[in-house]
């Protein structure tokens, strides 16, 4: 097993696997575990790996960044991405990574899109297992009938209501960055700008905007902001804060308004989410 403890920083810091390529090479099976534990708020810089990877978190919450989009997991979810795909990562609080690198020829039937996937109780205890494997110690049938039945488990639908389809288009990139992140500029209060403010800062009619908006992700305003609040809440309830203190920072007049959002999007309501905590 390889784990690495990632140092506080305000800036984003090289990805920590350098020795993949080598790790791989020596490897006597097609999956490869990595372990790693990040600090709140650090981010990785992009980088991309010539196999398939899995990015799961068994505690914190973990955003991954590509240029298809945003995907935002707590620890029942894990990210799938493809070989070759430029990607970052941020933490959003302390974090504790299970990275499984699959080779391209094993994942051949495995899902075919970056994607969210479960992580049931089954593929947590395998991902966990094969972390803790000694890298390039020589397998035996256990080993081998372990990487059989996590491939298997890997062989399941995505998840949609974790991702944010993340816009080409420059401006509208810039728009979902200041939502995404709650960040304004010049005095102009992104948080809480409507389409009609963004339209205006744009120099662009609303209808027109509304319209490139879509085009770009795929989304209406209202949903991506909406979608953009609510995974960006997870943090604050898997750390035990008030519903209540969660809806209003996340932009919802009451706890009830929030709630039905939250699970409208999720499938729960916030209170079994944050009960759940860091377990499946």
């Amino acid at each position: 097993m390889r784990t690495t403890h990632a140092p506080a920083s305000a800036a984003a810091v090289p990805c920590s696997h350098a020795g993949l390529p080598e790790l791989q090479a020596a490897a006597p099976l097609p999956v490869t575990g990595v372990a790693a534990d990040y600090p709140a708020g650090l981010e990785v810089e992009e980088h991309s790996h010539e196999c398939c990877q899995l990015l799961y978190a068994v505690q914190g919450v973990l955003e991954v960044r590509a240029g298809s989009g945003r995907w935002v997991v707590p620890p029942t979810r894990g990210v799938w991405l493809r070989s070759g795909v430029p990607h970052g990562l941020r933490m959003r609080g302390a974090v504790q990574v299970r990275s499984l690198f699959v080779d391209a020829q094993a994942a051949a039937d495995l899902p075919g899109s970056d994607c969210v996937i479960e992580v049931s109780p089954l593929l947590r205890e395998l991902i966990s297992e094969v972390a803790r494997w000694p890298a390039s110690a020589p397998p035996g049938r256990r080993e081998s009938m372990v990487v059989e039945l996590l491939l298997q488990e890997l062989r399941q639908p995505p998840v949609v209501p974790f991702h944010l389809p993340w816009p080409q288009d420059t401006r509208m990139a810039a728009v979902c960055h200041a939502l995404a992140e709650a960040d304004g500029a010049d005095g102009f209060a992104a948080a809480t700008a409507t389409a009609a403010d963004w339209a205006a800062r744009l120099a662009m009619g609303e209808k027109t905007f509304h319209r490139h908006f879509l085009q770009a992700t795929g989304m209406s305003f209202g949903r991506w902001r909406q979608r953009a609040r609510l995974l960006s809440s997870m943090q604050a309830l898997l750390a035990g804060r008030p519903i209540v203190q969660v809806a209003l920072e996340a932009g919802y007049e009451s706890h009830s308004a929030y709630s039905l959002a939250f699970r409208r999007q999720f499938g729960m309501p916030p209170s079994a989410f944050g009960a759940r905590g860091d377990r499946p």
